[in-house]
Parts: structure tokens; C-alpha cells; sequence
């Protein structure tokens, strides 16, 4: 498409319509930059930052939770532990108070000594412990002999006579230290439907002395108590507790991960737009010295090649006329001089044209007046390659200010390239209209096409697929345009 505005650019071609196919991949004297690539394959190095963030960050936010909960979990379940354990001693040391006083010494005066094995002794016993545990979440207790290691009391009747099963808790409570020991059995998998129900034990070993008045507890050692507390509740408690606050860290810690990866790979976007921009703005310095260079030399070339092919086309003419009147039938063999110098000046020309652009003499020209001189022009070439001109014109398009000469030189490089696309013959089509951008003209051919690869090149000078083509057709078009 080509308009006041000129919006010339293979997008712009795509979408006119415009189908540009003899620009292919046969250089003429020069191969295109090896570096250059499709945009599809150049493709831009992902940002490492990305990858790296992503697992780094997973893996401290991970850490971080499993710390985070384990830490506090552990810090409960010795809280529990440690107000259990003083829960249990301060029992202990009551009913140590209530028994010595309330049974110990009711018992000797009225029996005269301590015989549980006597059942009248035992069931007195027996009532005050169940008075004072009841309600208190109190699973057994238990009072050993000091003179042997035997159970000589017990809240689990199974116990009572028993020997030897005091273990070294109740060695060290002989000694006047207070022990616990905590057996449990519970993670967050028993919270999972179908798991074993978790359990947790404290077991507290207090030595049983006499005492001389309420609260003086440094008589002599006249047993051990043991009383055993259920804690299963507490620590399914703290379980439960656990994996609220992990599934809470984890989606805390996962919505801050959301955000700081939207925020790197938002960063990583930016970098890879700008190296990209670098890229193409390298590759766009490294183009323009090349062509710079390659400008100058063709120009120099040119001008010195131009001169001498004059000469010769005026030779072979004039060789032409002499071997019609002295050789008749051998004429031809200047023609054949005459027409390849006529395409080699053709070549030299485009060589100039592209090395240095004319500078725009810009009068007011008119679109339908440039399509009427191409059909008068064109029409023996139409009519030899089998193609049908079909011209929608706008009659009502206004003149526009442009450089008539150079973008009929535009129009012609683009339908040549349109004639070459359509070997069998076919439809060009050629219109003119007033579109959002300005005042337009659209090409359209019926040829066969080209490859969106292919596309990418077609203004690389020397970029062609014609065997005797320049390549520079439409490089210089772009200029112009």
C-alpha cells in the first residue's frame, strides 16, 4: 500500500493485499549478513532471573514454613509439657497432704500402723482419691512402697501388687527428686480419616513424705506417688494447631511469592524488550555502515562501468547496420550485444539508484494518473504474460503533494514483482482509495505467494530470487518510499 502518509512496510503489504514475490534467496554478487535470522528464530535469551527466583524463593518459602511451624509446635507442645508437669506436681504434693493428713495419720491412730493389704484400709484410701481426682482429667495414681519396689496402691486395680515396674523414675523419686516422663504417639498424619488416634501420656513420679505441718514436706520419704494424665486432647490440640498455622504460612508465603514473581517476570518482560530494542538497534548500525560502504563502492563502480557501456551499445548499432548491408542474416549478432548491454545498464542503473537516492521533487501528483501511465506502459507486457489489469479507481480522489517519477518507479518495481509471482497469468488488480491513513493504493496479485520467512528479507539489498535479478528492486523501493 502506498499513500499521502506512506505507510510502506510488509505489515502494511500484508494487510493491503499486496503480494511481493521475487525478492526470494539468490544473490547476485554479494550473500546476505550470515548473522541475520528471522525474527521467529532470532528469538531473545530467557531471563535467568526468572527460573532461579522461582525455585529459590519456593524452596526458602518452604523452609521457612516447616521452620516457622515446627518451631512454634515444638514451643507448645513444651508449654504443655511444662504446665502439665507442675499441674502434676502440685497434685501430687495435695494429695500427698490430703492422704498423710487425712488418711496416714487418722489410719495409725485408729489401726495403729499402714496395712492396705487390709481392704477396710484400702477402700478408705481408695474414696479419698476418687474425692479429690474427680474432675480432674486424672487417668490413675498410683503409690509405691520405699522399702520395695511394689505398687501398694493403685486407681487400676490390676496394678495393685505389682513389682519391679517403677523403672528408674521411681529410684530417682526415692531420692527426694521429682521426675515426668511424657509418652506420646501423634503427628498430622493421625488427623487424616482412617489414622490411628494419637496419644499422649505425662507420667509424674513424686516422692510421698511425712509432713511435720501443713505445707513443711521434708519428713521422711514413706513412698512414691505416680499419677498418670491423659494429655491425648492437649496434644491433638496442638497437632491441629500445627497445621493451621502451616497451611496458614504456606498461604501467606504463597500469595507473597505470587507477587514477587509477578513483579520479576514483569522486570524480565522490560529487560527483554530493551535488549531486544538493543539488538535490532546494533543490527540497524551494523546494516547502515554496510550499506554505507556498499553504497559508496557501487556508486564509484557504477559511474566508471557506465561510461564504457555507452560506447560499446554505440559500437554494436552502428556493427549492426554495417553486418545488415555486408552479412545479411548475421544481424542479430549485434542485437544480442545491443540487448545485454541494454540490461546491464539496466543493472548499472539500479546499482546508482540504490547507492544514491535522488532527493524527492515533490509537486502535486495523482495516484489515478500514475496507474493510467503504468497501463499504457505495461499493456504489450500484460498482454504477453497473460495478466488482466483491473483498475478500481476512486474518480473522486484528490491530488496529494509527492515525487510523481519516484513513486512510479515504486509502482512499477511492485508490479514487476506481482508479473514474476504469476508465471501462468492471472489478476492484478489495482486500486486507489481514501482510507483512515490518507490517500491510499493497494496492489493485489493472484500469484502464488510467499513464505512468511521469506517475507522478512524481501528489502535486503542483493536478496533475490530471480536469476538475473539484482535483488535490489525492491531495497530501493523502500528508500524511495
Amino acid at each position: 500500500m502506498v499513500s499521502d502518509r506512506l505507510p510502506y512496510s510488509p505489515e502494511s503489504m500484508k494487510k493491503s493485499g499486496t503480494t511481493l514475490n521475487s525478492q526470494q534467496t539468490t544473490p547476485m554478487n554479494e550473500q546476505p549478513d550470515p548473522s541475520w535470522k528471522p525474527e521467529e528464530q532470532r528469538g531473545v535469551q530467557p531471563f535467568a532471573l526468572v527460573k532461579y527466583f522461582s525455585f529459590t524463593s519456593l524452596s526458602v518459602i518452604l523452609v521457612a514454613s516447616f521452620v516457622l511451624t515446627w518451631s512454634f509446635s515444638d514451643n507448645a507442645r513444651d508449654t504443655m509439657l511444662n504446665r502439665s508437669e507442675s499441674y502434676s506436681r502440685m497434685f501430687a504434693e495435695n494429695l500427698n497432704r490430703q492422704v498423710f493428713h487425712s488418711f496416714v495419720i487418722p489410719t495409725v491412730i485408729r489401726f495403729g500402723r499402714i496395712a492396705l493389704s487390709d481392704e477396710t484400709q484400702f477402700e478408705l484410701l481408695d474414696q479419698m482419691v476418687h474425692n479429690i481426682t474427680r474432675g480432674m482429667n486424672i487417668e490413675a495414681v498410683t503409690i509405691f512402697d520405699s522399702r520395695e519396689n511394689i505398687v501398694s496402691y493403685s486407681t487400676d486395680a490390676a496394678l495393685v501388687g505389682k513389682k519391679n515396674i517403677g523403672g528408674i523414675e521411681y529410684k530417682k523419686a526415692l531420692t527426694g527428686e521429682s521426675t515426668s516422663l511424657l509418652i506420646s504417639n501423634g503427628s498430622m498424619l493421625n488427623l487424616l480419616p482412617g489414622a490411628s488416634p494419637m496419644f499422649c501420656t505425662l507420667k509424674t513420679y513424686v516422692p510421698f513424705r511425712q509432713e511435720r505441718r501443713v505445707g513443711d514436706r521434708s519428713g521422711e520419704i514413706m513412698g512414691v506417688i505416680l499419677v498418670v494424665k491423659d494429655l491425648s486432647e492437649d496434644l491433638e490440640a496442638v497437632v491441629s494447631l500445627q497445621l493451621r498455622v502451616m497451611l496458614l504460612s504456606l498461604t501467606v508465603m504463597g500469595i507473597l511469592f505470587a507477587v514477587l514473581s509477578a513483579i520479576v517476570i514483569r522486570a524480565n518482560r522490560i529487560m527483554e524488550a530493551r535488549a531486544e530494542e538493543r539488538r535490532e538497534l546494533e543490527q540497524q548500525l551494523h546494516e547502515a555502515q554496510r550499506l554505507a560502504v556498499l553504497g559508496s563502492m557501487i556508486a564509484s563502480v557504477s559511474h566508471e562501468i557506465k561510461n564504457p557501456l555507452g560506447i560499446v551499445r554505440s559500437t554494436a548499432e552502428i556493427l549492426g547496420k554495417r553486418l545488415a548491408k555486408l552479412a545479411p542474416g548475421n544481424e542479430h549478432l549485434a542485437k544480442i550485444i545491443v540487448d545485454e548491454i541494454t540490461r546491464l545498464d539496466g543493472i548499472v542503473r539500479e546499482f546508482l539508484d540504490f547507492a544514491r537516492p535522488k532527493t524527492p521533487t515533490k509537486t502535486s501528483g495523482s495516484f489515478n494518473r500514475l496507474v493510467h501511465r503504468l497501463s499504457l506502459f505495461m499493456n504489450v507486457e500484460f498482454s504477453d504474460k497473460h495478466i488482466e489489469l483491473i483498475d478500481e479507481l476512486d474518480p473522486e480522489l484528490p491530488e496529494c503533494a509527492m515525487d510523481e517519477d519516484q513513486i512510479y518507479q515504486v509502482l512499477l518495481n511492485i508490479v514487476f514483482n506481482a508479473i514474476h509471482a504469476m508465471p501462468e497469468g492471472g489478476k492484478l488488480t489495482v486500486r486507489t482509495f481514501t482510507g483512515p491513513e490518507g490517500l491510499s493504493l493497494a496492489i493485489t496479485d493472484t500469484g502464488s505467494g510467499m513464505p512468511p520467512e521469506k517475507l522478512e528479507q524481501i528489502f535486503i539489498p542483493f536478496f533475490t530470487d530471480k536469476n538475473r535479478g539484482t535483488g535490489l528492486g525492491l531495497a530501493i523501493t523502500k528508500n524511495i518510499v
